[in-house]
């Protein structure tokens, strides 16, 4: 039987965190070449950065007025970090050096992915894939990430928009909050890490802070004093690159579900979206989201397994936590039935052989909103009419 009363705790970073800003500029190369050839480009880039140091690496395969424009790629990392904010000594988008390191896609790798099992595009690794839903907020995931996402975005917006000059690019979050009867209550600690200007005071950091905390979290649910944590070395003026290496794909847990659900291990920045690392994990959370949207169950966890070079998936997985209201079984059979998972499947079905991935690679890659231009288009929730019927 699942515990009823527990702690639960997960994580965020901002978009100045060192791994984030390398996730933004690998998927900003994907974004260019879909941008180009959104039917035929192949990315896999990698990101490294220490102070005052870029390096892009990895395999492509695209227009050669793209591919080998190293000039162009270059700027196209300056220019995320220009829009993140960084201008500082140690790691400032006008001077750090820029390695472009990107080579042509394997042919080995290509031949499985183009041609495939039955002339049907092929995933272009083996691997394993979960998504996750749950109802208890409203985005349908988990409430410790989705708080903590939040309130670094709102901390970030406002830094943008020029009212929060205190605060630097860099910071963390991490909300613990207590559950019973499997439901979150209240929050038991906050920590709040922040990179911030030599002027500004620790008070003066952890009011700016207590705000956006405080806008975030539900009425009455703020920690208690002593364990709201801004800062907790006490400065952290030195922040970035400067401070600490980043790379892509380190930080997967706070791409996804904060801990909350399983994950296959792969990352997703920097992959175009024939990498089922990356096209599988987004419709399993498709799938779940329009599970738990269409009441069938109150949290629903769906494994996807694949082989590279093979369009059908090996293998269906549903758990519902004892919280369905349809058997899993006949679920799993539903979807294996109605739901082309394969990977080309998958593409046509979420429209992702367009460039839609930059926004994805800071504040989580689920519980944001579609719109119209295609961005996040595994969160929408037009299958529940579909499985509706399925209910107990």
């Amino acid at each position: 039987m699942a515990r009823g009363t527990y702690l639960f705790t997960s994580e965020s970073v901002s978009e100045g965190h060192p791994d984030k800003i390398c996730d933004q500029i690998s998927d900003a190369v994907v974004d260019l070449f879909l941008a180009a050839d959104p039917d035929h480009a192949r990315v896999a880039c990698e990101t490294l950065t220490t102070t005052d140091t870029i390096v892009m690496a990895g395999e492509v395969r695209g227009p050669s007025e793209v591919a080998e424009n190293k000039e162009q790629l270059e700027q196209i990392a300056r220019d995320v970090v220009k829009r993140i904010g960084y201008e500082q000594v140690g790691f400032d988008w006008r001077t750090a050096r820029v390695e472009v390191l990107l080579h042509p896609q394997s042919a080995d790798i290509a031949q499985g992915v183009d041609a495939g099992e039955e002339k049907a595009l092929g995933a272009g690794d083996q691997g394993i894939m979960f998504g996750y839903a749950c109802n208890e907020s409203d985005a349908l995931m988990p409430a410790p990430i989705h708080l903590s996402h939040r309130i670094l975005r709102r901390m970030a917006e406002d830094r943008h928009a020029g009212k929060t000059s205190q605060f630097g690019p860099d910071s963390k979050s991490q909300v613990t909050l207590q559950y019973e009867n499997g439901r979150p209550v209240r929050a038991t600690s906050v920590v709040v890490s922040t990179q911030h200007t030599e002027e500004a005071s620790s008070e003066e950091v952890r009011e700016l802070v207590r705000k956006y905390v405080l806008e975030v979290l539900p009425e009455g649910w703020m920690c208690p004093e002593d364990s709201f944590y801004v800062n907790p070395t006490g400065r952290f003026v030195i922040g970035g690159p400067t401070g600490d290496a980043g790379l892509t794909g380190r930080k997967i847990i706070v791409d996804t579900y904060g801990g909350a659900a399983p994950h296959g291990g792969g990352a997703f920045s920097g992959k175009d979206p024939t990498k089922v690392d990356r096209s599988a994990a987004y419709a399993a959370r498709y799938l779940a989201k329009n599970v738990v949207a269409a009441e069938l169950a109150e949290r629903c966890s769906i494994q996807l397994a694949y082989a590279i070079g093979v369009a059908k998936p090996l293998s269906i997985y549903v758990n519902t936590y004892g919280t369905n209201r349809c058997d899993e079984e006949q679920l799993e059979r539903f979807l294996a039935d109605n739901v082309d998972l394969s990977p080309n499947g998958i593409r046509e079905l979420l429209h992702l052989n367009r460039p839609i991935y930059s926004p994805t690679a800071s504040y989580g890659h689920f519980g944001r909103d579609p719109d119209n231009e295609g961005h996040f288009s595994w969160e929408r929730e037009d299958l529940v009419a579909e499985l509706k019927p399925l209910l107990g």
